[in-house]
């Protein structure tokens, strides 16, 4: 009996001890685990690695990714169960099977720009691909029809979108131009090549040369309206509107980086060299030539209510009321920025900014600045915060300022006093470095200088 009940004891000793290693296995082995990866892809292209169709991973594999475009096409973004994809828009990226999945990739169609009624095909078809083949000018097919003086019984080129029907497309320029775009709606808002682009739209890498804008409310030779994305272009030419006049962008919601404008622009309220008015975000930015107002005139943004960053202007500003070398009026906040613009004007005029109700830090001016009431410097009038920033005393011809730290020529050429915390009106350092001569740039850091030579200078800047 007792070696009976020994064998049944040890039996299930046996059996306990089987157990408790197949719950560990399972327990501390999740590689064991195994899950389905699903791949498929749109029209225009194909899922190249680990292929299409279904494949088993274990749990916690990080898979490759790598979809290939067809020619005339172009990777959009992965869709589907894309919660462990590294960068949903990379066509060459990683997933980790935790789950089944299930995914596919999206590629979209690239329609070619190659005249002017190409150009104009793009408002029949407003969230389409589209790349620009050529320069677009008066010799090129369409011109007199479509973007001449005398187009459209003498209003020129019609804008592409409006606020019913936005442009949500991608549009690459490829560096080219389109020149000698004409536009004269002076009773007509929303007007510009593109008259809104809506929050998903791209503008990239475009220039708009020698253009003429007219128009009434929201005026820009790019986009009058921006709610997307604009970056690497520019305007050249003149812009003149009553209110949310730029010369790159009317009125800015989205993302505005590395672009310029050089030309004249004129209107009331809200005149920027760049932009008239900024909601969105600004960055590496430039404007030059002339600006003239009547309220809230800028050498790079009339007003300012979101984010300018690393950013210059230079040229000439005239304005009545809150006028500003860099902004007339800011409510947002300006980093690490400078005007050299020359500043005239009647009240509230600066020279970085006329009225300041936001945040102005690490940034200076160094234009001359005239006017008869509130003029200041770097501020006229400041009921925010300025911090970290400096006027040239010399330059300028103004000793006072509503914020920041007036310096002579002298002390705004020195590294020091924009690296020395004992220097008067510096808090912080800047992010600033010597560089040896004026054509040389350090861009590991944002401002460079060739100490007692130059002022500092971006270190984007060509």
């Amino acid at each position: 009996m007792l070696k009976k009940l020994k064998y049944y004891v040890a039996k299930f000793s046996i059996f306990l001890i089987t157990a408790a290693l197949i719950a560990g296995m399972v327990g501390c082995g999740p590689f064991l685990l195994q899950y389905n990866l699903t791949i498929s892809s749109t029209e225009g292209g194909e899922v190249t690695i680990p292929g299409e169709g279904t494949s088993t991973h274990y749990k916690g594999t990080v898979v490759g990714l790598m979809a290939e475009a067809e020619e005339g096409y172009y990777f959009v973004n992965w869709t589907g169960d894309v919660g462990t994809i590294a960068d949903v828009e990379a066509a060459e990226t990683t997933i980790t099977m935790n789950y089944n999945y299930s995914i596919t990739a999206n590629f979209i169609e690239i329609i070619e720009i190659w005249d002017w009624y190409d150009l104009d095909a793009i408002r029949e078809n407003l969230g389409g691909n589209y790349t620009l083949m050529n320069d677009l000018d008066s010799t090129t097919a369409g011109y007199t029809e479509l973007a001449s003086p005398t187009a459209n019984q003498g209003k020129g080129w019609e804008p592409i979108g409006s606020w019913e029907a936005s442009f949500t497309g991608a549009f690459s320029g490829q560096n080219y131009e389109i020149c000698n775009l004409f536009i004269n709606r002076s009773g007509e808002d929303d007007v510009g090549l593109f008259g809104v682009v809506a929050g998903e739209g791209v503008v990239e890498s475009i220039g708009v040369a020698n253009a003429t804008m007219r128009g009434f409310i929201s005026v820009g030779s790019l986009t009058a309206v921006n709610d997307g994305t604009v970056s690497d272009s520019y305007a050249t030419g003149s812009v003149s509107g009553e209110w949310n006049a730029g010369g790159l962008v009317g009125r800015n919601y989205g993302t505005v980086s590395n672009s310029y404008s050089i030309g004249s622009v004129m209107g009331d309220v809200y005149v920027g060299g760049l932009m008239g008015v900024n909601d969105g975000t600004v960055s590496n930015s430039y404007a030059a030539g002339s600006v003239s107002g009547s309220i809230d005139a800028g050498g790079l943004v009339g007003a300012n209510y979101d984010t300018v960053s690393d950013c210059y202007s230079s040229g000439s500003v005239d304005g009545i009321g809150r006028t500003g070398g860099l902004m007339g009026g800011n409510w947002g906040n300006v980093s690490s920025s400078y005007s050299t613009s020359n500043v005239t004007g009647n009240e509230w005029v600066g020279g970085l900014v006329g009225e300041n109700g936001g945040n102005v830090t690490k940034s200076y001016s160094i234009g001359s600045v005239i006017g008869d009431v509130y003029v200041g410097g770097l501020v006229a009038v400041n009921d925010g915060t300025v911090s970290n920033s400096f006027w040239d005393t010399e330059t300028s011809g103004q000793s006072t300022s509503d914020g920041g730290t007036g310096k002579n020529t002298t002390e705004m050429q020195d590294m020091a006093t924009f690296t020395d915390t004992e220097t008067e009106g510096l808090d912080e350092p800047w992010d600033i470095i010597a560089v040896v001569g004026p054509g040389t740039r350090n861009p590991s850091y944002i401002w460079n200088i060739v100490d007692d030579v130059t002022y500092p200078f971006l270190s984007w800047e060509s």
